[in-house]
């Protein structure tokens, strides 16, 4: 059964307006305050009505934004502009602030099932699009909802590199596929006041039996390797094999001493018998002698005075 994408899911952060801030409030109590003062000192009724309207009047005119918000003021249907951060003053029952854009950098998740490749190999992408709004009266004016918006060309964009891609250069070269994404992207949202910092792509899942491939694919170059160098050692060895060969059959007593040293160095730990024929006894023999004799010769020179 064909899987199709679904639409990436992010946090909203737009709100439809502001809530009330302590600062109108504090003032509105003051004047709630002022007027319920003056009617115990003059005892007349309309200070504190006038106090509670003054109260009323400051929560609904005095806003304030935070430093990373814009809120959009519209008069009568009409855009009057952005304002913030900080406290700005709008007309009662005139003024309304419609919408409130964070402009902070967020993030999208992006996932796209079952994609071919360009040389028809399914994969599953998951992808991470960092992006904010740099001019939110165009994001809110030309567009109804900029964050869905965004988030589908995320999607729709993903989908077009992952199909124009072979799936060797997804997995070997994702820094530059990421590159391309954070272009595509910007080139179509930049019209909308919307910047793309960033797009990583976070996973690249192969189907079961395509891994399975690979697998064997990478075990069988490693035994090719090991094959390789395993042959590269013993044609080496041969070499140094056949050089000493050289050796021993322009000298035949270094070779005779060569088997006595074998000779010994298997029997020095093991204590075994060994039985040799007579002949190559015979030829050890004269070798022992030989090298007997080129030692006393050595230590006779080296213990004869110096004149």
């Amino acid at each position: 059964m064909i899987s199709y994408p679904t639409l990436p899911s992010s946090v909203s952060r737009r709100s439809n307006g502001l809530p009330v801030n302590s600062v109108s409030i504090a003032l509105a109590l003051g004047c709630i305050l002022a007027g319920g003062g003056l009617q115990a000192l003059t005892f007349n009724l309309a200070f504190s009505i006038i106090g509670v309207v003054l109260g009323v009047l400051v929560l609904l005119s005095l806003k304030m934004c935070n430093s990373w918000q814009r809120a959009l003021v519209l008069r009568a249907g009409k855009i009057q502009g952005l304002r913030g951060p900080g406290l700005f003053l709008i007309i009662p029952f005139v003024d309304q602030v419609t919408e409130v854009v964070d402009q902070r950098i967020r993030t999208v998740p992006v996932h796209t099932r079952q994609t071919l490749t360009r040389d028809t190999t399914p994969v599953d992408v998951d992808a991470v699009v960092f992006w904010m709004v740099h001019d939110p009266l165009r994001a809110i004016t030309e567009l109804d909802d900029y964050e869905g918006s965004v988030s589908m060309v995320a999607l729709t964009t993903l989908r077009e590199v992952v199909s124009s891609s072979d799936l060797a250069v997804l997995l070997e070269d994702r820094r530059r596929i990421d590159d391309q994404l954070r272009d595509l992207i910007e080139v179509k949202t930049r019209e909308w006041g919307v910047t793309v910092q960033a797009v990583e792509i976070r996973d690249v899942q192969l189907p079961d039996n395509l891994q399975d491939a690979m697998s064997r694919q990478a075990q069988a170059e490693r035994e090719r390797a090991a094959r390789v160098t395993l042959a590269s050692a013993e044609r080496a060895v041969a070499v140094e094999l056949a050089a000493a060969a050289k050796t021993y059959e322009a000298s035949p007593i270094a070779l005779q001493i060569l088997q006595i040293n074998r000779v010994f160095e298997m029997n020095k730990n093991r204590g075994t018998t060994i039985l040799m024929p007579t002949t190559m006894a015979d030829a050890m023999g004269s070798a022992t002698a030989f090298a007997a004799a080129v030692q006393a010769a050595t230590q006779t020179d080296s213990e004869a005075p110096s004149v």
